[in-house]
């Protein structure tokens, strides 16, 4: 960390360089009475070998131009060279240099000022602190630049982030890159756990569930309280450690505060400004979290409670069904299945609203709805589908679903399915072949025509399976080929729809990037 925002009078390290004792004597007793350390160099060989090997640079080198193994313009020129030393200020002085041809080569070749010999003490101070003035204010406005760089970097981290692990991680990582020390930041996930990031000073950082007493002993202590906004307070550390810096912030009143903590030494307002918005940054990444999570959990609630609450039980058929909502991190679909029993047989179905938001929920909750209402009207599956088509496009026209819909008659061996453009359904017969029933009309929503059913045989022990597009759809997969794999698995699959389930979510593991619904149906004799 660099610390002090301190002006040219404050006291710096002053490098003396010149081959006569007596003149570096007289420099260097001026400079130790104005308050400042000085360290010595008698050629520029040994100057630029301290420099070199030095731990911490001086402020400032005073540099004689008459020197025996070099002149001091070459060493100014090797000083401004290296990247380690250029933004050490040289001033030159001299005895015999002392023309204005001699003055402007020692600026030009990269001095900051240049005094001939003699020199007033009153002179030479003010030029040092002149040069230190400018050289440190340049320095703090090159250090602050590169801070607000790595905080805007740190910023853009932070609005990315996924879960709050992640926003604890990415905040702990900001503030060691940008302060260039060890950093602890403790925050309360959506979900209620509690995360603590430790940033260690190298850029290793270790994520865990810290005590709840840690993060309330911190909000007692911090005099921000129950307020809105971020404020930074010093304090005291544990058990007699070093004092930290402590930001606490939230931006929405009740919420649990973030605390961001780095030490407290050699902070200066510049540092504290950051901190403050590296924790406003924190503070609303991780409202945007909260906001999310808060919005999909009612969005997920309203989802279920627009699925059936239970299968239909009866002689006609085994059914079983499994549904997955997309993760935490993603939007919720439209994906949807029904099963009814109506007075022709039963009516199975699964469809998908486009789009991932809570609307393309509601619109899955209506059409589902409707459908039921349509089949217990005693509707075939193609002119439900035709209702439906009419519902959607008239209440939601910038809306689109697929839908398969299949009517299992109640007598005899057949089924009538139409598909609004959904991925087909397969059939295994009791013989173990399969086959998919690919005929399909227009998805609904396009305000397009939609042809009659397909009906199709399928004799006692024929399995059904029925599935959205999230079982099957994978970044950089054909569809074509999934739907191949999906027969594949089919024809392996056990007996029984429950099983078949399990199956096929072993063979096709749901990755969360959307809604899954199957559907397995196993036919059973008619009743007589």
């Amino acid at each position: 960390m660099i610390t002090g925002t301190a002006v040219g009078t404050d006291p710096a390290l002053v490098l003396v360089v010149d081959d006569n004792p007596t003149n570096r004597y007289i420099l260097t007793a001026c400079l130790r009475r104005a308050g400042h350390e000085v360290i010595e160099a008698s050629d520029g060989t040994s100057a630029l070998t301290l420099l070199r090997d030095a731990e911490t640079l001086p402020d400032a080198a005073i540099i004689d131009v008459r020197l025996p193994d070099m002149t001091g313009f070459e060493v100014c020129e090797k000083v401004k060279a290296d990247p380690y030393t250029a933004a050490v200020p040289v001033i030159h002085i001299s005895a015999s240099a002392i023309t204005v041809t001699d003055r402007a080569q020692g600026l030009n070749r990269g001095a900051d000022a240049y005094l001939t010999e003699p020199i007033a003490p009153d002179e030479l101070l003010a030029t040092v602190t002149a040069t230190l003035r400018y050289a440190r204010a340049r320095r703090r406005a090159e250090t602050l630049a590169d801070r607000l760089g790595r905080l805007n970097r740190a910023t853009l981290a932070l609005y990315g982030a996924s879960d709050a692990a992640a926003l604890a991680r990415g905040t702990a990582l900001g503030a060691v890159g940008i302060f260039g020390t060890e950093a602890t930041v403790v925050l309360r996930a959506p979900q209620g756990r509690l995360v603590r990031a430790a940033g260690a000073a190298d850029g290793t950082v270790t994520v865990s569930e810290p005590p709840a007493a840690e993060a309330q002993e911190l909000l007692q202590r911090h005099p921000l309280g129950s307020d809105t906004g971020v404020r930074v307070h010093t304090l005291p550390g544990a058990d007699g450690g070093p004092a930290r810096a402590t930001a606490m912030a939230r931006v929405k009143a009740k919420r649990p505060p973030l605390f961001i903590a780095i030490p407290d030494a050699g902070l200066t307002e510049d540092d504290r400004e950051l901190l403050t918005q590296l924790a406003h940054a924190c503070a609303l990444s991780l409202e945007a979290l909260r906001s999310y999570a808060e919005e999909h959990t009612l969005a997920l609630t309203l989802q279920r409670t627009f699925l059936p609450a239970s299968l239909p039980a009866g002689d006609r058929a085994e059914l079983a069904v499994r549904y997955f909502p997309a993760s935490e991190t993603t939007e919720i679909g439209g994906d949807f299945y029904e099963a009814l029993a109506v007075e022709e047989g039963l009516i199975v179905a699964v469809g998908d609203v486009a789009g991932h938001s809570l609307d393309a929920a509601v619109v899955m909750g209506e059409l589902r709805h409707a459908l039921r209402a349509y089949a217990l009207e005693g509707h075939p599956p193609h002119l439900i589908a035709v209702r439906l088509e009419h519902l959607l496009h008239t209440l939601n026209p910038q809306v689109c679903a697929t839908l398969c819909i299949i009517l299992i008659e109640a007598e005899g061996d057949g089924l009538q399915i139409a598909n609004a453009g959904h991925l087909p359904p397969v059939l295994r017969a009791p013989d173990g072949s399969t086959r998919f029933v690919r005929e399909h009309g227009p998805m609904l929503g396009l305000g397009l025509p939609h042809p009659p059913s397909i009906r199709v045989t399928a004799p006692p022990g024929t399995l059904i399976v029925m599935v959205t597009d999230g079982l099957l759809e994978r970044r950089g997969t054909d569809i074509a080929d999934s739907l191949a794999s999906l027969e594949e698995a089919l024809a392996q699959a056990p007996g029984d729809p429950e099983t078949v389930c399990d199956f096929l979510l072993t063979r096709f593991p749901p990755d969360g990037n959307d809604d899954v619904a199957l559907l397995a149906v196993r036919l059973s004799e008619s009743p007589p």
